[in-house]
């Protein structure tokens, strides 16, 4: 029997289910000879945090493999050897450089890109290509999105922000080129819809009609295709596929359930995630109260990215936890104050203890992301051994709003071919963006500069 192809579909009432990697996707052996390993696909991408960390909870005291996890990243203790930190990286161009205030703007719109922005509110943005991009040129072509932008809080697109710059450049990490933001999708219903719709966008909006009429999953619709396929499975590949397909059905159910719960009233001061209605409606933010929360919001976002990755979709992904000047709240984290506000903690230990829980929340869902990915075998290895995720933000200490030693961990190992497991140090103001090449160059997307890049970084 001739191999599956990777690119086999379940397919349904418009519906298209992207497989995982399975066993009889592998090249057929003789009889007596080894089978090979062959190496999952490398991904890359970028998770941001606004408005700084409490550097002091995050930066462990000595440099090398033999340090203390400080403790905004303990509960990545059980990953320990499949991260590293840099300490000592910059966004240099997020820095006023003669622009004056609008630091917050400039750390999202620079983060990614490595250039200054031009301080404009209205059509003349001008800004650059980000890391993601860059890298969707490279490797896009290979999967079915070249990449995918993922997000919390959609925030405006136009009009002025902060302090005389566009909206555009704080609520956009990944940029096309210098003047076209590649906006987010924030909706976890949109997202899934993408990921496992048939591509044509009036069939799928119907399809999705008629299966929610007859209380249907997009499972059902390509019922008949998943069991075709079990029947040539061996035991190994036919349990890896119950489990993909149960963890889609899973998110699809709690995607459903979110969008019926009783509606939650948003705290003061709280930028409320868009609603998950199941049919993706999209109500303007701040007008209502919301049906859903953060907290049910942002795990449905991460198993996303996660099926993004396990089925081959894409091998680029953004996630900013929440944009520049967010006044989230985080109740469930011990912590109901709004988070910019709390960043600006002036020397108050009472907010510097609510900033340092915050961060650990958010700490808390990269330890899930990587949990996740983990579980997820691939060759010799996981997703996660094959990704490089870097975590991290545009600004170190979000009471002086500087951009310098900037909090970055990078998560997982390229396909072995990066030393993790320490906490590296490197010369002061080094330009983020030499990371962002190493990282390019580790997945398959060299790049030979990036925005104020000035070479790249060794990460072995």
């Amino acid at each position: 029997m001739k191999p599956i192809s990777r690119r086999t579909m379940l397919r349904g009432m418009g519906t298209a289910i992207a497989l995982p990697c399975l066993e009889a996707m592998l090249p057929r052996m003789t009889f007596g000879a080894t089978a090979p390993t062959v190496p999952g696909p490398r991904r890359v991408a970028w998770i941001y945090v606004p408005n700084g960390v409490d550097m002091a909870s995050w930066k462990p005291g000595t440099v090398g493999s033999d340090y203390t996890l400080p403790p905004t990243l303990r509960p990545l203790a059980a990953f320990k050897d499949k991260f590293m930190l840099i300490s000592g990286l910059a966004c240099l161009k997020a820095n006023p450089n003669g622009d004056g205030p609008g630091d917050h703007a400039r750390a999202n719109a620079a983060y990614l890109t490595g250039v200054q922005p031009r301080k404009s509110e209205g059509a003349n943005i001008h800004v650059g290509i980000s890391a993601d991009q860059a890298a969707a040129n490279k490797i896009g072509f290979q999967t079915r999105f070249p990449s995918l932008e993922l997000g919390m809080e959609q925030g405006a697109q136009a009009g002025r922000c902060d302090s005389g710059y566009s909206c555009a450049y704080q609520h956009n990490l990944s940029w096309r080129n210098e003047s076209t933001p590649v906006v987010k999708d924030c909706l976890p219903r949109s997202v899934f819809d993408r990921l496992f719709g048939n591509g044509d966008a009036n069939e799928t909006a119907e399809a999705r009609v008629r299966r929610e009429e007859q209380q249907k999953s997009v499972l059902d619709a390509a019922l008949s295709d998943a069991r075709s396929l079990a029947n040539n499975l061996g035991a190994t590949d036919k349990r890896k596929l119950d489990e993909y397909l149960s963890s889609i059905r899973e998110i699809e159910l709690r995607i459903t359930k979110s969008a019926s719960a009783p509606a939650v009233p948003v705290p003061a001061g709280a930028v409320r995630p868009p609603d998950l209605d199941l049919r993706g409606s999209t109500r303007k933010l701040g007008v209502s109260s919301s049906s859903t929360t953060y907290d049910t919001h942002l795990p449905l976002m991460i198993d996303m990215m996660v099926l993004a990755f396990q089925a081959d979709l894409t091998r680029v992904i953004t996630l900013p936890f929440a944009d520049e000047e967010s006044n989230q709240t985080y109740p469930w984290a011990d912590a109901p104050v709004p988070h910019h506000g709390t960043s600006h903690h002036m020397g108050d230990p009472a907010k510097i203890a609510m900033l340092a829980k915050i961060n650990l929340y958010h700490m808390k869902h990269v330890a899930y992301l990587a949990q996740k990915l983990d579980k997820i075998r691939e060759g010799n290895g996981s997703v996660l051994d094959n990704s490089l995720i870097a975590y991290g933000s545009g600004n170190s200490d979000g009471q002086r709003h500087n951009h310098d030693n900037l909090p970055l961990l990078l998560l997982g190992k390229a396909g072995d071919s990066i030393r993790t497991g320490r906490h590296m140090q490197v010369e002061a103001n080094t330009p983020i963006t030499n990371l962002w090449l190493s990282m390019l160059e580790h997945t398959g997307a060299s790049c030979n500069a990036l925005g104020d890049s000035t070479g790249k970084l060794s990460l072995t």
